[in-house]
């Protein structure tokens, strides 16, 4: 561990490890507070896993929300986090009752405060929360993304970002019409306004970015551009310093070498989870996994939080939900709208069905798990030709030929030649799709409830009657695609309190700790309320973090030089 009684390098007022919307909201808002800030971040390329994702974030009571006439309140959000999430008495201190009144009072400020800086906000209104139903839940409106930033004003400094793909002006929003844009009137218009949203970003002369690149993009340029943060790459944080208990300080290793730096309001980790470490996957989740998260995303901030006794939670669970297995030398393909699109089903290896397929991604992934289903046991998607012609399905953009070359797809005129190719049960697969049938034809899904509720037929097609989600596995040629337990990153790490404070393996605050996003355990537990679950509370809790360290700052000033201000 680092001595304390060493030189510094030298001194900041708030240290913040890591890239993502959890850190940069952290170093954005200490900024914003008067603090002197520095971002390291361990890879090469900044976003963190942000900037992979689909850049919204749930933030119920948004001024948008408001403005349509959706009524919400503290209560009715409580009550739905009580009601697909448990209560906090069932899930444990991560999603303690102090933290999740904390998330609720302070996601419409973080809104505002956002907007405030120069963020402009756009809001998901058909995207429903993931469990409607539920006493609280409602149909669409708690779902925020920023509007497109032209990157062009980051100058060289997008270069550095961790770009998945080519700088388009797309919002998480408008996938639910995009992937049907064939097969839909308003599917077609949906993508037809995002086409012309991408020609009048071209014919502007801008480089317009959207979905999670958006979120990251926008970040970078309130701190780096308009409050003039400095960020700095491949300068990971290999360990704290502490004093009587406190952090004072850190280590980072940068281009230059090792350097200490001391902190006078506090270190903040922001660091992303441990998907990528594959040691830490076996002894936590006892699975290799097939993380979509940012490959640098290894768990040393977690590492290093242990090593100075902070208590962990939750490292058991991720952000799970299925995936179409990596071909050689590729990624894995995170796929949500396709399985729930008609003409589709998902069977096990004896071609059974497991899931109700329309169910959010944490669920589909925890049905997964729960029936055995793993890389080395994987499922199957099961689709009529209609699906292949009819709707966007994102694991064959990469490269069709490469998934049947490697047995990741499989396309069959039959059935019964899919069941042989796949290795199925035939007798077992055509009980399945004869039942499934069946419930196509009446519209009920009497095994698993498919296309009960709002969030399933968000992305189902209401063209097709009586159920937007159930269509009859019966026209040929048929495809299987391999598929496995995925994940959009780890939901354990850190115990951290209301105010992002780490907490010991004693329920103690570690003063000048913070930790947000996931590299701290969820306040939303084991499960997913809604479309931006991850980068809603990550937007909240570093805003909190960087506001409270500042609050620290401020109290250490005001203390007489013989006193330290003890942690609140």
């Amino acid at each position: 561990m680092a001595d304390a009684t060493k030189t510094w390098d030298e001194e900041v007022d708030l240290l913040v490890a890591g890239t993502g919307a959890a850190a940069m909201s952290a170093a954005v808002s200490g900024a914003a507070k008067g603090l002197t800030v520095l971002v390291v971040e361990s890879s090469d390329k900044w976003g963190g896993s942000t900037a992979m994702s689909g850049g919204g974030a749930w933030l119920p009571q948004h001024t948008l929300q408001r403005e349509a006439g959706i009524a919400d309140s503290d209560e009715n959000v409580l009550t739905y986090l009580d009601a697909c999430v448990g209560t906090p008495e069932d899930v444990g201190p991560a999603s303690s009752l102090a933290r999740r009144k904390t998330f609720v009072k302070a996601a419409p400020e973080v809104y505002t405060f956002l907007e405030d800086l120069g963020m402009p906000w756009v809001m998901a209104r058909d995207y429903p929360d993931y469990y409607p139903d539920l006493p609280g839940g409602i149909a669409g409106g708690r779902t925020v993304e920023p509007k497109s930033l032209n990157v062009k004003k980051l100058g060289d400094w997008y270069d550095h970002a961790r770009e998945t793909m080519p700088p388009v002006p797309m919002r998480s929003g408008d996938f639910w019409l995009v992937s049907r844009a064939w097969s839909t009137p308003s599917g077609f218009v949906g993508g037809a306004k995002m086409v012309f949203r991408v020609l009048g970003s071209v014919l502007t002369g801008k480089k317009d970015t959207g979905l999670g690149m958006s979120m990251a993009a926008w970040l970078q340029y309130l701190a780096k551009v308009k409050q003039g943060t400095e960020v700095r790459l491949s300068t990971p944080v290999t360990d704290l310093v502490m004093e009587d208990g406190r952090v004072i300080g850190a280590v980072v290793n940068g281009p230059d070498g090792q350097r200490r730096i001391r902190t006078r309001a506090g270190v903040v980790f922001g660091a992303g989870g441990f998907e990528s470490n594959k040691e830490m996957r076996q002894e936590y989740q006892g699975i290799d996994g097939a993380p979509s998260g940012s490959p640098s995303n290894d768990g040393s901030a977690i590492r290093i939080g242990m090593a100075h006794g902070a208590d962990v939670a939750l490292m058991d669970d991720a952000w799970w939900g299925p995936s179409v297995m990596a071909p050689a030398g590729g990624d894995p393909t995170f796929i949500v709208s396709e399985r729930s699109m008609p003409f589709s089903i998902c069977v096990d290896q004896t071609g059974k069905r497991f899931v109700n397929e329309s169910t959010s991604y944490v669920d589909f992934g925890h049905a997964m798990q729960s029936n055995g289903l793993d890389i080395t046991n994987p499922a199957w998607m099961i689709l009529d030709v209609r699906h292949r012609r009819r709707y966007l399905n994102n694991a064959f953009l990469t490269g069709a030929k490469a998934l049947y070359e490697q047995g990741i797809a499989v396309k069959a005129d039959t059935l019964e030649e899919l069941a042989e190719k796949t290795g199925m049960d035939k007798t077992v697969f055509k009980e399945t799709i004869q039942r499934f049938n069946g419930f196509a034809r009446k519209g009920v899904d009497e095994d698993f409830g498919r296309g009960k509720d709002a969030y399933d037929n968000y992305y189902g097609d209401p063209t097709v009657k009586p159920n937007p989600n159930l269509g009859q596995i019966a026209k040929g040629p048929f495809v299987a695609v391999k598929i496995v337990l995925g994940d959009l990153g780890t939901k354990g790490g850190l115990l951290t309190d209301e105010f992002a404070r780490v907490l010991d393996t004693e329920g103690k605050v570690i003063d000048g700790f913070y930790a947000t996003g996931n590299t701290s355990a969820s306040v939303m537990g084991r499960t997913y309320p809604g479309a931006g679950s991850t980068l809603g509370p990550a937007l909240v809790f570093g805003y909190i973090a960087g506001n409270d360290a500042a609050a620290r700052a401020a109290a250490m000033d005001k203390a007489p030089a013989s006193e330290t201000p003890v942690a609140r």
